[in-house]
């Protein structure tokens, strides 16, 4: 009999851990405590991150000099050229096509601005500087009434945050290819 008494608050007592451990981990009673990201400066998503404090240079170095055109450190070589069709599929194609001309599902949609022709002879006269600063820098809309906060609304977003310096300029040798394709 005693040994049935001990049993039986033995099984009340872990019963009783086992609730109180369950009620925590199923979130049944919810205390708020500090947690150390909240106390960081930070966006949400769909938000706009915020600016790049000034003076600041990138990890990989400064990819150009505010007020100058860069130009092209890569040469355009059979391997510069095989990456930047690889980054181009990855990030431009969805718009402008795998062959920088085509109406795409997602171009299609676009009413006001459709993407450009990269094949054309505009874009292809243009330096090679200007066309990694479209990349890195997006296309600005300074009518932008919607979303004033956002400054590509719709048109080609930026790419820096997305590819390195390096990347970018292979993509820039690959586009110079687009025309030749033609």
């Amino acid at each position: 009999m005693r040994l049935l008494r001990q049993l039986a608050v033995v099984f009340t007592a872990l019963g009783i851990i086992a609730s109180i451990i369950m009620i925590f981990s199923f979130d049944i009673l919810k205390f708020e405590y500090v947690v150390f990201m909240e106390l960081q400066p930070s966006f949400d998503d769909q938000e706009v991150p915020l600016a790049v404090p000034a003076s600041s240079v990138p990890v990989e170095g400064v990819a150009y000099l505010p007020g100058t055109e860069p130009i092209n450190p890569i040469p355009a070589d059979d391997a510069s050229i095989s990456r930047g069709g690889q980054l181009y599929q990855i990030n431009c194609a969805v718009c402008h096509g795998a062959s920088g001309s085509e109406t795409t599902t997602v171009s299609a949609f676009l009413i006001k601005k459709k993407p450009a022709d990269l094949t054309s002879a505009e874009i292809q006269a243009k330096s090679d500087g200007s066309i990694f600063l479209t990349i890195s820098n997006g296309v600005f809309n300074p009518n932008n009434s919607l979303f004033p906060d956002v400054q590509f609304s719709g048109q080609c977003p930026p790419l820096n945050e997305n590819l390195t310096v390096r990347e970018r300029w292979d993509v820039v040798n690959f586009i110079r290819t687009l025309a030749a394709t033609e």
